[in-house]
């Protein structure tokens, strides 16, 4: 389990160390020091057939480098670099944590993006970087390598489009190109010209700088729940409720949300379930979920809006309950709180039912903020 990070870095201080014109110089000197996490990659092997470079830091610092002297990236406006700069130095932060010798000599680093933008995630939440800003970057890290391989999908198109709207796709392959600069393979041209087929595939999806437009709410939610859905297929929109469903670490105040802006609606709570059931949160929570379905059918049988409320801070945890929710015809919002992690230790510490801060850290390693694609509406509080 990775350690609690500390706060020394600032947004304002990532933003100071982005290179600028004419020199465009790295400072590797100010950045290298930021954050342990980015030491370790100076100790990570890779396997020299793709990196025969060697080590993740070797390799990190040579993406920096050729994103930095890539025209495309300099002629960006200004948040838009700042955040593929920081993208690129974090890009692979996720490698040490699962890099493994094989059996047959060769070093594999599977499952690396998604743990490398949970980590940059925690890094820039402890940062203060904005949210928009912060889960852009993420989601760069978390499909960085997508380009390289896109092509060679069965449906690239439609992968191309499910994409866009988990990452910017221009972005996307700007920095894919600098990865493949920034290392050495005998590969590497073959590389780049995946990543060029790329572009040309989310621009013939109509999705290369935004994300690819649907009909409404509906049709993009089905898309993304079936294989076979056409993305040009306009649904039809009739809702018989609607539920907001929360999600936000403990101590965020979902509560207090719920008062000031839905007072009126029912509310399926986990945590009075479990006061109900005498459930403590470290227990099975089976017995708690199955009676807060059960409560959430009636109101959906019934046709009747209400507020379903937990913390729901992974995907795979908020699928269960959109699932439900879906079968039933309803019209999902999802709601989502966050505050910066003094602030939220602080209003956790003055509720009577104070979380231990054991639990708001282990689920903050754990966060995966609700996309725009989960549901018909996803409210950013």
């Amino acid at each position: 389990m990775r350690k609690p990070i500390k706060h020394a870095v600032t947004h304002d201080h990532l933003l100071a160390l982005v290179p600028t014109g004419p020199a465009w110089q790295v400072d590797w000197g100010e950045i290298w020091p930021l954050w342990s996490e980015l030491a370790t990659l100076d100790a990570c092997p890779q396997d020299l057939i793709h990196h025969a470079e060697g080590d993740v830091g070797t390799h990190t610092r040579m993406v920096v480098e050729a994103l930095v002297a890539d025209p495309d990236w300099q002629g960006l406006p200004e948040v838009d670099r700042t955040n593929l700069f920081w993208a690129a130095v974090l890009h692979d932060i996720g490698k040490p944590a699962v890099t493994k010798h094989e059996d047959d000599g060769r070093i594999s680093s599977r499952g690396h993006s998604r743990v490398g933008a949970s980590i940059a995630r925690e890094l820039l939440w402890y940062a203060g970087s904005p949210f928009a800003w912060r889960e852009a970057l993420c989601g760069i890290i978390a499909h960085h390598q997508l380009p390289f391989w896109l092509i060679e999908r069965p449906d690239p198109q439609r992968m191309a489009i499910e994409t866009s709207w988990r990452c910017r796709p221009d972005h996307l392959c700007l920095h894919a190109k600098a990865d493949a600069m920034g290392r050495k393979c005998e590969d590497q041209q073959s590389i780049l010209e995946n990543v060029s087929l790329a572009a040309l595939t989310f621009q013939e999806a109509n999705c290369w700088d935004h994300q690819f437009a649907f009909a409404n709410d509906e049709s993009r939610v089905a898309f993304f729940e079936l294989e076979d859905r056409d993305p040009h297929y306009e649904a039809h929109e009739a809702f018989p409720c609607t539920v907001i469903v929360m999600s936000g670490l403990p101590g965020v105040g979902k509560d207090t949300w719920i008062g000031k802006n839905c007072p009126e609606h029912p509310v399926v709570s986990l945590d009075t379930i479990r006061d109900e059931l005498g459930v403590s949160a470290s227990d099975n929570q089976g017995q708690v979920i199955q009676a807060a379905h059960e409560r959430a059918r009636e109101h959906l049988r019934a046709g009747r809006d209400f507020v379903w409320n937990a913390t729901n801070v992974t995907r795979q945890n908020r699928s269960r309950v959109l699932r439900l929710l879906r079968d039933y015809g309803a019209c999902v919002e999802i709601v989502y709180l966050e505050e910066n992690p003094d602030q939220l230790r602080h209003q956790n510490r003055e509720r009577p039912d104070a979380v231990p801060e054991a639990v708001i850290t282990h689920l903050s390693k754990k966060l995966e903020p609700p996309q725009l694609w989960e549901a018909h509406r996803v409210n950013l509080v």
